[in-house]
């Protein structure tokens, strides 16, 4: 039978039945292309194990790093004059002729800081010299007559009534003329304290002198810082002050200066009743002053107790987030690497460097820089090299 005949033998029942055959065509087609999307549904899955994991980001690694870490306290406290001395005047009734320094000015010790008006003091002790003058010429004339008087009494020329006379006449010029010589050194004295001087070296802190004004004794004219030396009063809980001790360097931060290094001089033997805190008194050097130090300020800062062994991971592989801080550490998987987000306990900061006290061993590698752009669970490429 012919292919033609045989066909025609096929689709005549389907005929006689009222379908042609386009329309069996058309459905045999559409079968197919129904099931298309299953089998490519099927195959995708098992292509998308198959294929390797794909690499998020290229990072470097970085260890905790074990070393010395230095242990100390914080603190706040003012800066204040180690001591302050004030200058004043020893006379009375006298007028500022001139003021020599101001405020800021560095004196040393008997440098002249302002002078009194000294006509008066002058007049004085040109009085008390010629009543010197006048003592010693009265002594002078009285030690001859006693003289003449001891010998004329070896030859009983006098009586000794006379000889007696002669010779109290002779002390009491004595005594005239040491009351004269005291007097005369009194208005020197006076004359040198018109000239108000430094008590000690240091940086005038205050000035209430004014010229033309009438001074009185004991009136401060200057105040100045000894020795340009300041201190800082740091307070500390009184739990903390058994740990303190003299010598340790401390440190204190100026508002809008560098920090400044002294050392510990002494803690206070009495702890304030309200606060329970007590104050250590820390020396600074006088270039404190010149690093942008004043008394009167409020500064932060740190005392020093000693080192301890420690771990720190440079800042850039610490990663802060809702108040904690984090680190990203790297578990291999064949040639790449899977990161996983670790909580850490940090403490102090050195530099761009922050100490690690829980949530890291020494062993550990953790992404050394780029950790805001991770997640938890990322893939990475690990490439060598400093971070």
């Amino acid at each position: 039978m012919s292919n033609a005949a045989t066909q025609s033998a096929f689709f005549e029942p389907l005929n006689r039945g009222g379908v042609s055959r386009h329309a069996l065509s058309a459905g045999a087609l559409w079968c197919v292309l129904s099931l298309a999307p299953a089998w490519a549904w099927a195959a995708e899955p098992a292509k998308a194990a198959s294929a390797p994991p794909k690499a998020a980001l290229s990072v470097q690694a970085t260890s905790p790093l074990a070393g010395q870490w230095p242990i100390s306290l914080t603190a706040n406290g003012a800066l204040a004059a180690w001591q302050e001395a004030v200058v004043g005047a020893e006379l009375s009734g006298l007028r500022l002729a001139t003021v020599q320094v101001a405020v800021g000015d560095v004196v040393k010790r008997g440098q002249v800081l302002a002078t009194l008006n000294a006509e008066s003091v002058q007049a004085e002790l040109n009085a008390a010299q010629a009543g010197l003058q006048e003592a010693q010429a009265l002594l002078a004339e009285a030690k001859s007559n006693a003289d003449r008087a001891r010998v004329l009494r070896a030859g009983e020329a006098i009586s000794a009534q006379e000889a007696q006379r002669a010779l109290t006449s002779e002390q009491t010029a004595q005594a005239r003329v040491a009351s004269a010589q005291a007097q005369l050194a009194t208005q020197a004295l006076r004359l040198r304290q018109t000239r108000v001087l430094a008590a000690d070296d240091g940086v005038i802190s205050a000035r209430a002198a004014t010229l033309g004004a009438v001074v009185q004794p004991g009136q401060e004219l200057f105040r100045l810082i000894r020795q340009s030396r300041l201190e800082w009063r740091a307070e500390l809980p009184s739990s903390d002050l058994q740990r303190i001790k003299p010598g340790q360097v401390a440190w204190a931060t100026p508002p809008g200066g560098k920090e400044v290094q002294g050392r510990v001089r002494t803690v206070a033997p009495t702890v304030d009743g309200n606060t329970r805190s007590g104050l250590v008194y820390v020396d600074l050097p006088p270039s404190a002053l010149a690093q942008g130090a004043r008394a009167g300020m409020f500064a932060p800062g740190r005392i020093e107790l000693g080192t301890a062994q420690g771990l720190t991971l440079p800042q850039s592989a610490v990663l802060l987030r809702d108040g904690f801080a984090y680190a990203f550490k790297l578990q291999p998987q064949g040639t790449l690497h899977v990161v996983r987000q670790v909580k850490l306990s940090v403490g102090r900061r050195v530099g761009d460097r922050l100490e690690v006290t829980q949530g890291l061993n020494a062993q550990d590698q953790v992404v050394a820089v780029g950790a805001s752009f991770l997640s938890d669970g990322d893939t990475v490429r690990l490439v060598k090299g400093q971070p």
